[in-house]
């Protein structure tokens, strides 16, 4: 492949566009996949390298812009190697191509990658051993890794782990590993991760994992220690409940804690679970969250008094609040906007009240509290 772009450079210098004009053809095409259903040469391959190459705009490839396929990728590795982001979701990418990208990117001690988004393709746990052997090379400077929906058990979260420990140089800062199978051995590792002094991780995605209470309290437990460096937690659609809730309370009262925005849509929260919640960012005054998603969970109006009494306490530092789908009634909404009120310290800034039942008084509440001079919500839904 070398070669030929060399071969390409010299072409170009010589006025002759022929083949190069051709790829940029596919390339002006409309729609978001401008090769899918090409036949290209392996002539045709290298010139679109070269032209992609060349290009002077910071590379940034997709190869959902082009052909979601492993063979894509595998043509267009030179362009990966150069590039400081590389979106290669759903493109059916197997161990195979998980090696070759590895190999490719570990052959260039000066890649520029950033950011890679490997979700929803089919690595398992083989191809995340080869992933894991870029994660433990000293030289890798990847800062963001998106492996959703990549069929990973606890064999394949060992290795990324294993990886990310034994580089205590690694710049890696975000993973998400949502809609995977970790079980308790992999979410077992992934604490001894976090408790790592070592790690850098300032955001872990884990939406869907099927965690129950066991494993977010042993998650919580890991993210006390004073060396986290954790800014941002999702752990939407597991299985916390209230329990599980209680123990992410006890990480939320630590003054050490640096989470700034934690997920717990669809977790099967109670009044029970708010009230924790509540209770410890009363008693936390220099507590950082500034985001708490709770939708689709079973606060009620109960629950929601308990919130309100977090919102109008002066300490309280949220600007976002999601409570999407919670069984609030008109009840609730009077608490919210009286506690708003009531506080003109308030950081809130959003507040997403969708598919709830306010009824007209509620609406009236909340109607009145955005004509309050005082409110500084930006946007309520």
């Amino acid at each position: 492949m070398e070669k030929s772009i060399n071969l390409f450079q010299c072409l170009n210098e010589l006025n002759d566009h022929s083949l190069v004009q051709e790829v940029q053809t596919y390339l002006s095409r409309g729609g978001n996949r401008r090769l899918h259903g090409a036949r290209l040469s392996p002539a045709q391959w290298s010139a679109l390298v070269f032209v992609l190459l060349n290009s002077e705009e910071e590379l940034e490839i997709d190869l959902n812009k082009y052909d979601p396929s492993e063979e894509c990728l595998l043509r267009l590795l030179p362009v990966v190697k150069t590039s400081r982001k590389a979106v290669l979701s759903a493109c059916s990418i197997t161990e195979k191509g998980c090696a070759a990208l590895v190999s490719a990117l570990r052959s260039n001690p000066s890649s520029h990658l950033r950011e890679l988004n490997l979700s929803y393709n089919k690595p398992g746990d083989s191809g995340v051993k080869q992933l894991s052997a870029l994660l433990e090379d000293p030289h890798c400077k990847l800062e963001k890794l998106q492996l959703c929906g990549c069929s990973i058990t606890d064999e394949g979260c060992a290795a990324l782990v294993s990886a990310l420990r034994s580089n205590p140089s690694s710049h890696l800062r975000e993973l998400n590993l949502s809609r995977n199978e970790p079980g308790d051995s992999g979410v077992k590792q992934l604490c001894a991760l976090l408790e790592d002094p070592h790690c850098k991780l300032e955001k872990l995605e884990l939406f869907d994992c099927n965690i129950p209470e066991k494993g977010c309290a042993a998650l919580a437990s890991a993210l006390r220690s004073e060396s986290s460096h954790m800014r941002e937690l999702n752990l939407s659609s597991n299985k916390p409940g209230d329990s599980g809730v209680k123990q992410l309370s006890a990480l939320l009262e630590d003054p050490h804690c640096k989470l700034e925005k934690l997920q717990l849509s669809n977790c099967s929260i109670t009044e029970e679970g708010c009230a924790a919640l509540a209770s410890a960012l009363r008693s936390n005054p220099s507590s950082h969250l500034r985001e708490l998603n709770l939708n689709h969970n079973e606060p009620g109006d109960s629950g929601v008094k308990q919130l309100s009494g977090l919102l109008e306490d002066p300490h309280c530092t949220l600007e976002k609040l999601q409570l999407v789908n919670c069984s609030i009634t008109e009840e609730g909404c009077a608490a919210l906007a009286s506690a708003l009120r009531s506080n003109p310290s308030s950081h809130l800034r959003e507040l997403n009240l969708n598919l709830n039942k306010p009824g007209d008084s509620g609406v009236k509440q909340l109607s009145a509290l955005l004509e309050d001079p005082n409110c500084k919500l930006e946007k309520l839904q």
